[in-house]
């Protein structure tokens, strides 16, 4: 008998299997995806109902990093900025605006940096011109 004959249908071969992130909106109507079903790959069981999302599972992989090296560095900024290789200021507004993602912002967000104060940090070197860039296309 073949490996995929003893093969449950139920859940396909360890190799075979794809994961993906789940979206956290309707693809249809655009409201929020609730989680109604989970299940296990090692047995195949399932359970059925409506679940408490995961407030973590909706963040990009950029956010995702920046919330590993923060954590990783014990909410030390300084190795935060390291990492992204920005500006201190920028670090802690990358920090903030992910705060804001899961709804853990205590303080009103901070103002964005003006057009001046990011030129002036990219002619210290402070900031990258590709940082600088995207900071100046969202202002």
């Amino acid at each position: 008998m073949s490996e995929r004959a003893r093969t449950s249908p139920r859940r396909p071969p360890e190799r075979d299997r794809h994961e993906h992130r789940a979206p956290s909106d309707c693809p249809v109507c655009g409201q929020h995806l609730v989680v109604t079903r989970l299940g296990c790959a090692a047995c195949g069981s399932e359970l059925a109902g409506v679940f408490s999302p995961c407030e973590f599972c909706s963040l990009s992989d950029v956010d995702n990093d920046l919330l590993r090296v923060f954590l990783a560095s014990r909410g030390n900024l300084r190795e935060v900025e390291r990492h992204l290789g920005v500006s201190y200021p920028t670090a802690r507004l990358r920090f903030n605006q992910l705060l804001g993602k899961l709804g853990l912002a205590a303080e009103p967000e901070e103002a964005p940096l003006t057009r001046d104060q990011v030129l002036s940090e990219v002619a210290s070197g402070a900031l990258s011109p590709d940082e600088a860039a995207r900071l100046l296309a969202d202002l």
